[in-house]
């Protein structure tokens, strides 16, 4: 922060940002695909790049549930903090309470959970320790800059799961499916007024409340639209090998690519951003 240009805020953060900026930065480096790659379908992200680029729809998915809960709410996105790289994906202030929520995407896998373990496919992750430390860094940040105690929630929000398991439920993390987020969050009791709710988010907006040395917002809009251009290519690269497989003749196959509907489309899966 600095006296010429004020304090930096940090409600323009957009859904995902962290992880895409961590996505182009790593496809930066990628080769452009040769004409006969992209013929055949050849995905234009790297190995290294897949895991953010999945990371990348689901926090925009859940982004985009969170857009629903309405005035009375402040929701952050991916909030710097600490002293490196690491961020919070979403941060929740409203009548039913303060929540972090840590969103995975684990579209098509099972996922059991079962009092402190949650397993993605059968193998132990660390997603209820990671949350559960989360909250509790939170809940000290906040409470430094509202100097009075502020209670964080821990949540673990997962997308899309082929089928999702629960034993017993975990006693510091609450585990949801993405579609289970709004009403849960709706049906909660309300725990804090609205001079508490006020007083709580004009903390939670300030990057400095975050981190050590908060840097500039960025370019969230030029971040998205070409996050944009770079899914509209992995959806035409996904169509033309669907369309290979279906034994499509390359003719054919090109006439399929209407770019123009299918960036309208992500356009507005994005909110239109």
């Amino acid at each position: 922060m600095t006296a010429e240009h004020g304090p930096i805020l940090l409600g323009q953060r957009v859904p995902g940002q962290a992880v895409m900026e961590e996505l182009m930065a790593v496809q930066s480096v990628v080769r452009p695909r040769t004409w006969l790659q992209r013929v055949f379908g050849t995905s234009p992200l790297s190995p290294e790049a897949q895991p953010w680029y999945k990371g990348a729809l689901g926090e925009i998915a859940v982004g985009r549930i969170l857009e629903q809960l309405g005035p009375d709410w402040l929701v952050l996105h991916a909030i710097p903090v600490g002293r490196g790289s690491s961020d919070i994906d979403h941060l929740l202030v409203g009548p039913a309470g303060v929540f972090t929520v840590n969103t995975k995407n684990h579209s098509g896998q099972p996922v059991w959970v079962a009092n402190r373990t949650l397993m993605v496919a059968g193998k132990k992750t660390r997603h209820l320790y990671n949350a559960d430390f989360e909250a509790s860094r939170a809940s000290k940040l906040l409470t430094a800059a509202v100097g009075g105690a502020v209670d964080v929630t821990a949540m673990v929000v997962v997308v899309d799961p082929k089928s999702m398991t629960i034993k017993s439920r975990p006693d510091r993390v609450v585990v949801l499916r993405d579609g289970q987020l709004l009403g849960w969050l709706r049906h909660r009791k309300s725990e804090l007024g609205p001079a508490d709710v006020g007083r709580i988010a004009s903390a939670a907006v300030l990057a400095q409340t975050w981190h050590r040395k908060p840097g500039p917002a960025g370019d969230p809009e030029g971040l998205q639209q070409s996050f944009i251009a770079l899914r509209l290519l992995v959806h035409q690269a996904l169509r033309r090998r669907a369309a290979w497989a279906l034994g499509v003749p390359v003719a054919g196959l090109l006439m399929l690519a209407n770019a123009g509907h299918l960036a309208a489309a992500i356009l507005q899966s994005l909110g239109g951003r």
